[in-house]
């Protein structure tokens, strides 16, 4: 079987991938996150997924040409009248949070998968529809202080306390944690690893 690497320090991303049985390494990228707006948000997570896989695809190549490794790339953005990336501070998550409240936004992640030994590549991306409950200014505040929001595009995580604030949602749940786990078996698939 084929190394396989996940170039994200997310543990989230890292427990997901735990859950389905599947070995792999992390080797984090260094690739800037910053949401170029002028781009479509799936084709922004797109890019930045495929960037931040190809940069450790490339450096692998460089230690060991001969190695066969699958490197997954992934990004995670929250979308309502805009990109809502991760909060700077306390306030930009309340006002996050705040735009959240009572109505529904996307959850939009890309995944690429670029093999270190040729760069051969597949990138798609996955979007899930998310309903919010209404919420005054204390959840938010009590929320806030749960420290959870701070990592968390849209400033909040399904898997934790924020579970309580979404009322439903229609897609992946996977893809609200941050990575959309059948969509990744299939794009893994197209590379001859097959987790099933």
């Amino acid at each position: 079987m084929k190394d396989i690497i996940l170039a994200s320090a997310s543990p989230r991303r890292y427990e997901l991938l735990k859950q389905i049985g599947l070995e792999f390494e992390v080797v984090p990228s260094d690739v800037d996150e910053d949401a170029d707006t002028i781009h479509a948000p799936e084709e922004l997570v797109k890019e930045l997924a495929y960037k931040k896989a190809l940069s450790v695809a490339k450096m692998l190549n460089r230690q060991c040409p001969a190695r066969d490794a699958l490197v997954i790339g992934a990004d995670t953005i929250v979308v309502k009248d805009g990109i809502l990336g991760k909060p700077q501070n306390e306030q930009s998550a309340y006002e996050m949070l705040k735009s959240l409240g009572g109505g529904w936004h996307d959850v939009i992640t890309g995944i690429s998968v670029v093999s270190s030994c040729d760069l051969r590549s597949f990138t798609d991306f996955e979007k899930t529809r998310v309903k919010m409950r209404p919420f005054d200014d204390r959840i938010i505040r009590n929320y806030i202080n749960t420290r959870e929001p701070q990592d968390k595009a849209g400033a909040y995580g399904i898997q934790g306390m924020g579970a309580l604030l979404v009322e439903r949602i229609e897609g992946c749940y996977f893809n609200v944690v941050g990575l959309p786990l059948f969509k990744l078996s299939r794009v893994l698939e197209k590379f001859g690893v097959y987790v099933l």
